[in-house]
Formats: structure tokens, sequence, C-alpha cells
């Protein structure tokens, strides 16, 4: 102990023996008089360091003394003391030994509820609405929003018809959006090497033209069996058109190889993810420009994704919105895979290649056939006259021209398979319009028949002058359009002083070809009606 400390330590016992031992009346010690030595809140260690606190002498996760208000080092310097029955005791310094180290153990592992019972997990749907609006917002600036403008057929049909004409697209087709959206999909390392398609269809029109646009190299293999005019519109989109083999399959063979060989990305209509999101964004305009809407009739052809993105979007935004898919009476793939509960690969069946080129090469996926399951309310079919009629309509009252695919929505009403939806607001999706010219002359001559506004008739006339003429004249009365007219003599043996006499002619309506063939059938007892 220092000089210092001793000085300090004599001092402070004198003065206390002083305080002890002098004489003072006795006091009753109370709490106001009690020494503030002896309150406890002065004291709120132990009185004996080396005593525990409570029993326990743990502190912050180990184990030692709880602290007090006097450092160890001053407790070694000048001792403790205590006043024991008025006598002053002095001890010597302890040294502080510190406890044992308890170490704790760990608790034990407790396994989770998950992990004695299968929780089952929310499936993932193929195609979100998510997807489908990222992709509206991807293809805005490519895509131009078609119109879905109100129909003049709607009154003749005692329904609100509001038709979405995706045929105004620049390629003719609903296709384009799905194109689009798949081709800036693509990686920039594939955008840089390029794309290859091998099927004459609408699809690989769209992909050639948006390829084009986005700068992709596009190469086009098509079968030799392929038009002129079709090859020259590939080539008009920017496309590499290279013609091989005698088939399709030959061409797609071919493809397939350059592909391989050159790091092109082959391309063909699938039910990819990607790919129906495009085609969703069609029901997301139709239920923005159409207000209480009821019900809205798609074409399901082709690789049937129209139907299930469409039909994704819609019952996303209103489930009360009934989607109705329409294929060909001679292809009625999805209705067969519904019946048996499973995508069906091939029905064999010939549908008419010319006027449904792009279903030969059509087929049902899984993912696609599950969305059109679950969201489709319902599925029918539509003969192939009905169609023609329907695209005679389209040309008469809607001053356009559409092909058979694009004309199936409209059909199915003009056929009276929809009763429920009288007085109801539908919008028919007229998905494409590419058709070449010289099968739209024979599709509307066809449909002129099978309305009984074109006929052929052939009548016996004498060979008095003037017969033809007047024969001619009931024409003109009649108000009838003489189409082609032809006149034969001498051709039947057994009268030798008649003529047969062929017309072909066109009339405004079944009303008026009735009235013609009464005129005719009371003036002309020869008449005779000829099949076209």
């Amino acid at each position: 102990m220092n000089f210092a400390a001793q000085l300090f330590y004599s001092s402070y016992l004198n003065e206390r023996l002083e305080r002890l031992f002098s004489p003072k009346p006795a006091i009753k010690a109370t709490e106001e008089n009690d020494p503030f030595w002896h309150r406890e809140e002065l004291h709120p260690g132990p009185a004996n360091p080396c005593d525990s606190y409570k029993g326990v002498p743990i502190s912050n996760g180990g184990v030692g003394r709880r602290p007090t208000l006097i450092e160890p080092e001053r407790l070694q310097d000048f001792g403790e003391e205590e006043l024991l029955n008025g006598n002053v005791k002095v001890h010597e310094p302890r040294v502080v030994v510190e406890a044992p180290v308890i170490t704790l153990k760990e608790p034990p592992k407790t396994r989770r509820v998950s992990e004695f019972r299968i929780v089952p997990r929310p499936t993932l749907l193929y195609l979100r609405f998510e997807d489908i609006s990222a992709a509206a917002f991807t293809i805005q600036s490519g895509i131009q929003k078609t119109p879905c403008t109100y129909s003049r057929l709607s009154k003749q049909y005692s329904m609100e018809i509001y038709l979405k004409k995706e045929q105004l697209h620049y390629t003719g087709s609903v296709k384009e959006r799905g194109a689009l959206y798949l081709l800036s999909s693509l990686t920039q390392e594939q955008q840089r090497k390029g794309v290859i398609v091998a099927t004459d269809c609408n699809f690989s029109l769209a992909v050639a033209h948006h390829a084009v646009e986005l700068k992709i190299p596009v190469f086009a293999i098509m079968p030799s069996c392929c038009s002129s005019p079709r090859l020259r519109i590939y080539r008009d989109y920017g496309a590499m058109v290279i013609s091989y083999g005698s088939a399709s399959h030959d061409s797609k063979n071919h493809a397939r190889h350059l592909a391989n060989d050159n790091g092109y990305l082959y391309l063909e209509e699938d039910e990819s993810a990607t790919y129906l999101a495009g085609l969703g964004t069609v029901g997301m305009e139709i239920y923005e420009q159409v207000p209480k809407l009821d019900a809205v009739l798609v074409p399901a052809a082709g690789q049937y994704g129209l139907l299930a993105g469409t039909a994704a979007a819609i019952k996303h935004l209103s489930s009360h919105i009934l989607v109705i898919g329409i294929e060909p009476q001679g292809f009625p793939l999805l209705l067969q895979s519904l019946k048996t509960d499973g995508p069906i690969k091939d029905i064999h069946s010939n549908p008419n290649t010319k006027l449904y080129g792009d279903l030969m090469e059509s087929s049902l996926g899984n993912n696609t056939f599950q969305l059109a399951k679950k969201l489709v309310d319902k599925v029918i079919s539509v003969s192939e006259e009905d169609s023609l009629v329907a695209m005679l309509r389209f040309q008469e009252f809607e001053r356009s021209t559409v092909d058979t695919e694009g004309a199936m929505g409209l059909a199915a009403i003009l056929a009276g398979q929809l009763p429920e939806l009288r007085g109801k607001r539908v919008a028919v999706v007229v998905s494409s319009a590419n058709m070449e010219l010289d099968l739209v002359r024979q599709c509307v001559d066809r449909a002129l028949v099978l309305e009984d506004r074109v006929s052929k008739f052939s009548v016996q006339l004498g060979e008095w002058p003037g017969d033809m003429a007047k024969l001619l004249d009931l024409l003109s009365r009649e108000d009838v359009r003489l189409l082609d007219v032809s006149h034969r003599r001498h051709s039947d043996k057994s009268d030798l002083f008649t003529a047969k006499v062929e017309c072909v002619v066109e009339t405004r309506d079944k009303t008026q070809s009735a009235q013609l063939r009464k005129t005719l059938s009371e003036r002309y007892p020869s008449l005779c009606w000829l099949e076209r």
C-alpha cells in the first residue's frame, strides 16, 4: 500500500473512531435518523462481493459477479468494513476468485409442421394475366390498336354485334401480335444470328414482316407448290426466300438443317407462353372497347392459341363474359379433344386445303387444351357453306374482304347456332383476310349459288324471229341480271325446229328468285332449272 493510501486510511479510521466513541443521547433509530449507509437502496450489491446474486451468478449470457458500485481495485486497497454491535472490524482484503464457467447446452432442435405433413402449393398458371399485360406494353409501338365497330348486321340477327377487325393489320392477320412479342423476347445474340420459317401461313408472314422491322435476318424456305404471288409478298417484306422441295415437309427438314448448321432459330407456330401472351392482347382490347359485353366469339383454328390467349384475358377481367370457340366442321379437333378429355393429334379428316390452308399444319398442344378446357364456355363447329355465306355478308354489309377463318365467328351467328345470344352484346373476332383474289371470286360465286341468288335454267325456243328477244325482255322486266346466255340450235334430234337456250341469272335475294321461277314457269312450259 503506497504512502498516500496509508495516510488517507489512517485519517479515515481516526475520524470514525471519534464519532463512534463520543457520548451521545440515545436516539431511537427511525427511517429519518438512520445513517444513510444503512439504507438498502445504497447497497444494490451483496454484502460480500464473492456472494452470488439471488443464487445465480449469471450475467449477460455468462457466469460472473453482479457489478458493484465500488471497483474491485479499490476493495483491494482499502479492504472492507462492517458495523458489528457497534464495533469496527477490519478484514484483510480477499482475493476474488471467479466462479467456474458453466456452459449452457443448446436448445433441442424442433421440427416444423411442414416436415410432418405435405402442404399443397398453389399451381402455377401456364398463362397469367401479368404476361398478357407485359406483352401489350411491349408490342404497343409495333402493333396498331384495331377497331371494334358496331355491325349493320345487328338488327338482322337481333343482337348487338361488334366486329374486332384484326384483318386490318399490316399482314392481314392477328398472328402479328404473337409473332412480334415472340421476336422481341429473343436474346440479342439470337436476334443477331437470325430466324428461319418454312411454312406458308399467316404466322410466317407476320414473322417475316416484324423480323425485318426489328433488324433481324429472316429466311423463308418455301416448297415449290407455293404460288408466285405469295413468294413475292415474302420478298416485299424483306425476307430471303429459298425454294426447296416439292412438299411442306421437305422445306421444313431443310430449314431445320440450316438452323442447326448456321445457328438460326427455327420458328413455327406453337403453344409457347410468350406467343399465347401476345395473342391474348386481343381480349384486353375488346374489354376496353366494348362496355357491358356479354360474349366473345373467337375462331378456334390454326394452333388454337388465339382462343386460349383471348379466353385467359377475358376471364381474368370479367368472369361472367362468355367465351365461345368456333372451328370448321371439317376439322373439329377441339370438340373431339374435349369429348375424350385429352388433346387429339389427328382426327383423320380432309378439310378443304384451299379454304383452310393453315389447318393442315395445325395441332392442339396439352397446355392450350388445358386452357381451353378451363376457360372456354362453349365450342361449336360451322359448315363450309355457312363460312362462305358469311364471307359474302362481309363484302355486302361491311365492305371488307375476309377469308374463311376470319368469317367463322359470323358464320355461327348466321347459321342460328347461338340462340341464347339474342338481345345480347357480342364481340366477334375477325382474325384474318389472307386469300388470293381468284379464290375470293370463286368463294363469292359459290356463296351466291348457296343463297339461290345465282340460278341457271334452260328453255326451248322456236326459230321464229323475236323469240329470243321476248325472253330477254322478260328478264329485264323482272330486274334480273343476266350473267351468261347460250343459244344452241338443233340440240334435240326429235325436234329440228327448236333451239335450246341456257341462261345464268343473278337475283337480289331469295324472294326475287322465287318470283322469277314462278313467272318463267307460267310462260315457258319447257323450263328446266339446272344445278351449278
